[in-house]
């Protein structure tokens, strides 16, 4: 393995070279001085001074010799730091060294100028030719050259320069994984990271296994796919075969050689189209003139021919070109079908003759039938005339009750809103249960015209189905917790499965549905229970309503679904027998079957198949927290043409402590506003002259420069209407507006 060894700091080196030459200078200097003491000699005598000179040359040496040994402990000391330090580098080299042989993949590091710093024994293996020429410092251009000479790669052996300038492009950009096909069939992956230096990181991983299975896989496909072709040609009752660019079979089905007139065992005789031919011509006679069975040369079109066999058979041959130079080739046995065509041929010609014999008599008869067809046709004319008539005064019908759905709802909405502030009153017990009364009729009258209107609505195409994917749990819940109240009011047990289940259907209609079956099994059992149940048959869900009410007689089943047909005397909880109607148009728009198993005296089961639908993450939605309280000086603009109303909107909010501004268009709602701001405006969204509830409350708004809290009140209930009111973010109650559904509404804005 190649491995770079860690050298000395340089300034330490420096610095011990002049520590070193420092102490060679004070050796000098002290030889020096010892030297010329030894040789001097005082001429005259004088003893004392030679002393005094050796003393004096003894205090320099002194201080030299400290100078020297400060100057060997410094050296000493770095050179002990310098083997600490050389030790410490020693072991990160040996740990790094461990760590990258350890590892599985093929390890090398490069520096900055794109040398080998570092590399473990599974790289160099992957270049066994050259392994002992890759030694640290050798430039990254080098080895990719040393392998692109050497033909390590598949793609070297083929193009070695573009191999070796696509090798150096990838190694400039060093980001992510490439793969390359080594010469001996290994196959690797290479990921290429820059350092922080400015070398690079390569990773070099052995991908063959994966290779291997993948290969494995696709040769299971492809002999899987090779199955069910020949599965499928063998049940096709034409014989096929298939011949390469050089005329050999290649593929073929097992009626071929009972279809072209060869033995069982003849397969050999057609492995060559040449054999095919020779084979078909020696055993059912000479080819026609037209060749059917020649090869189709380059540029000829697609050919059809028959071939007929000295026995008498008859064999339709179709030949068609492949884009590789193939033929394929499709034998039919039409020998019966000529034959049949021949018997219809002679039977035409007995008839014809029986038809001409018959003619003079059909002549007569033509004349009596075209009497009498004129007078058919007099009645078709009729008959049209008047299914036009019907079918004009349903589609009158039907837009009238669409069109006139405002005025008819509009005094029932003021009736409900004076009723309500009636309620709201302190009243005698009798004017009181009248009130009731009138708040009873009015329901009443209010589901017949909203039954009547869904209705027209289903007839006349106004609702169009959007089906969606959708949790049906949910919608269960809700329905129970709207018919809880009513159960308990009948003291009757209500269950409802809400299990985990997801439909696609149309939310609006289905939930319509539901609502019909449910409220129709509270309405007419007296006793007992109400179960909705929900199980699953393959890809559809069953929903059922099981009550215990009387039943149904069988005979009954089909009629009940008819517009205003109610079934026996239920007294004052009779419907309007239109609830099962409008099940039925909703979930025949949708496509869902109903199911109806009911007996005089067993109860009823009302049930509809709805298809399930993919379940998708559910978003919790954090409920807001509810905030009540009274409308006392709450000030409310209400905008509406409809002086009546006005009138029980303002006895209404009135009553709940609201201090209401009436206004009959736009311009009287902005001096309303401008007068006094109101906290809340409610305006309808038909107004006089083209103006609408939007216009009005944009107006308003404007004029009093605030976003003011606004619901728009309506009796359209169109999906565009719906639609637009949505986008632009509004509140909207439907005529007739519930009193209690108003007064949250205006709690919940207002506080």
């Amino acid at each position: 393995m190649a491995t770079r060894i860690a050298l000395p700091d340089s300034h330490d080196a420096g610095q011990i070279a002049a520590l070193e030459a420092e102490i060679v200078k004070l050796k000098r200097i002290n030889t020096a001085l010892i030297d010329r003491v030894e040789r001097s000699t005082d001429l005259q005598g004088n003893a004392f001074s030679l002393f005094e000179t050796a003393i004096s040359l003894e205090g320099k040496v002194r201080e030299r010799t400290a100078d020297l040994e400060q100057a060997l402990g410094a050296l000493a000391r770095s050179n002990a730091a310098l083997g600490i330090a050389k030790e410490t580098a020693d072991d990160a080299q040996r740990r790094l060294r461990d760590a990258i042989e350890s590892i599985n993949e093929g390890f090398a590091i490069f520096d900055a100028d794109d040398r080998l710093v570092l590399c473990n024994q599974t790289y160099l293996g992957l270049w066994p030719k050259i392994a002992d020429r890759i030694v640290p410092g050798i430039s990254f251009s080098a080895i990719t050259d040393m392998i692109g000479k050497d033909g390590t790669t598949l793609g070297a052996m083929v193009a070695r320069d573009r191999w070796v300038s696509e090798r150096m492009a990838q190694r400039m950009v060093a980001s992510g994984g490439h793969v390359h096909a080594l010469a001996d069939g290994r196959w690797i992956q290479i990921n290429e990271l820059r350092t922080s230096e400015g070398g690079i990181v390569g990773v070099y991983t052995d991908i063959t296994e994966v290779k291997a299975e993948d290969a494995r896989l696709r040769a299971r496909e492809l002999a899987q796919k090779s199955a069910i072709l020949q599965a499928t040609l063998d049940t096709i009752p034409q014989g096929v075969c298939v011949y390469d660019a050089d005329r050999r079979l290649v593929a073929w089905n097992n009626p071929l050689l009972a279809v072209i007139g060869l033995p069982a065992d003849g397969i050999a005789i057609v492995a060559t189209h040449d054999g095919l031919v020779a084979g078909c011509a020696e055993l059912n006679g000479p080819m026609e003139p037209d060749e059917p069975l020649a090869w189709l040369e380059s540029g000829i079109r697609d050919a059809v021919s028959r071939r007929h066999h000295r026995s008498g058979k008859v064999v339709e041959v179709h030949r068609a070109r492949m884009p590789d130079g193939g033929m394929v080739m499709s034998f039919g046995d039409i020998t019966e079908s000529l034959r049949a065509a021949d018997r219809l041929r002679e039977t035409n010609e007995t008839l014809e003759r029986r038809v001409e014999e018959r003619t003079a008599d059909i002549n007569a008869v033509n004349r009596e039938l075209s009497r009498e067809n004129a007078e058919r046709l007099a009645v078709e004319a009729a008959l049209r005339d008047a299914k036009t008539a019907a079918e004009q005064a349903n589609i009158s019908k039907t837009r009238f009750l669409a069109a006139a759905s405002h005025d008819l709802l509009q005094p029932l909405n003021a009736a409900r809103l004076f009723v309500a502030a009636l309620g709201d009153r302190r009243l005698a017990l009798p004017t009181r249960a009248l009130v009731r009364q009138a708040g009873s009729a009015l329901d009443s009258v209010e589901d017949l015209l909203e039954s009547l209107l869904e209705i027209s609505r289903l007839d006349a195409g106004a609702i169009v189905a959007e089906p969606v994917d959708f949790a049906l749990d949910e919608m269960l819940r809700s329905m129970k917790a709207e018919f809880a109240p009513v159960a308990r009011e009948r003291r009757l047990v209500l269950r409802i499965d809400d299990g985990a289940f997801w439909v696609r259907s149309d939310p609006r209609l289905l939930r319509r549905i539901l609502q019909n079956l449910i409220g129709n099994a509270l309405r007419y059992t007296h006793a007992g229970s109400v179960d909705v149940a929900v199980r699953a048959e393959g890809e559809m869900l069953h929903v059922e309503v099981i009550d215990t009410g009387p039943g149904i007689a069988p005979e009954h089943h089909v009629e009940i679904f008819e517009e205003f047909r109610r079934i026996g005397d239920h007294g004052r909880d009779r419907g309007m027998g239109l609830g099962l109607a409008i099940v039925q148009r909703a979930a025949r728009m949708l496509g869902h079957a109903l199911s109806v198993r009911s007996a005089l005296g067993e109860g009823s089961r009302f049930g509809v198949c709805v298809p399930v639908g993919t379940s998708t993450p559910r978003v919790s939605h954090a409920a807001a927290p509810s905030r009540s309280g009274p409308l006392t000086d709450q000030v409310v603009l209400v905008i509406d043409n409809e002086t009546l109303i006005l009138e029980g909107m303002a006895v209404l909010l009135e009553g709940w402590g609201c201090t209401v501004l009436s206004a009959r268009d736009l311009g009287a709602g902005q001096a309303q506003a401008n007068t006094l701001r109101p906290n809340l405006i409610i305006a309808d969204y038909h107004l006089d002259d083209g103006q609408t509830g939007i216009d009005a409350i944009a107006g308003v708004r404007a004029a009093t420069g605030a976003s003011i809290p606004a619901i728009v009140i309506t009796a359209d209930r169109t999906p565009e209407l719906r639609d637009l009111l949505a986008a632009a973010d509004f509140h909207v109650l439907q005529k007739p507006v519930k009193p209690a559904q108003l007064r949250a509404l205006i709690t919940r804005l207002t506080q």
